[in-house]
């Protein structure tokens, strides 16, 4: 079994997600957002650290799954989203984790099959592959989307690396 943390980076929320790998399928461990109060942007940046270290204390995750920076219209925007990342990846990196990086296209493919799809449809799946009800919070769904794509990534490339074996092996 490994546990995934998944990291929707944000300078005002930033989703969390936590799934275990199990035979028959991921399953929910734990989701929420760290919602930053404070106006002073060093400060917000704080307590993204802070949150991601206390998760990662309470949960003891095995790996690091989080989305990348892409730019928009906004570049003060992109600039903020980028700091609160690296906050995130700062707090993840002094526990020894490895990280993985993925875009925001290659989750959406990843959970709902189509790299355009909109955050209700990655939300929707979210829900659906971990056999959740009721409402997901928008940026902790995203979290999870974002472990999940990690997860069904490192499956794929362990069923290729297989084959390739077993290919090489049967020319032998």
């Amino acid at each position: 079994m490994t546990r995934i943390l998944g990291i929707d980076p944000g300078s005002r929320s930033t989703g969390y997600g936590l799934i275990d790998t199990r035979p028959n399928g991921p399953s929910l461990v734990a989701c929420g957002c760290i919602r930053t109060e404070s106006d002073t942007f060093p400060y917000r940046l704080k307590q993204i650290y802070d949150g991601i270290v206390d998760i990662v204390r309470q949960y003891q995750p095995d790996e690091l799954a989080i989305e990348q920076v892409f730019m928009h219209k906004n570049a003060d925007s992109a600039l903020k989203l980028g700091q609160a990342r690296g906050a995130a990846l700062c707090a993840v990196l002094v526990s020894g984790l490895p990280v993985h990086e993925y875009a925001a296209r290659q989750v959406k493919q990843a959970i709902v099959g189509r790299g355009g799809a909109d955050k209700t449809q990655v939300q929707h799946m979210v829900k659906i592959l971990l056999n959740l009800s009721g409402t997901l919070q928008a940026d902790a769904g995203d979290a999870l989307g974002v472990a999940l794509c990690h997860l069904h990534t490192q499956e794929t490339t362990r069923r290729i690396e297989q084959m390739t074996r077993k290919v090489a092996g049967a020319r032998l």
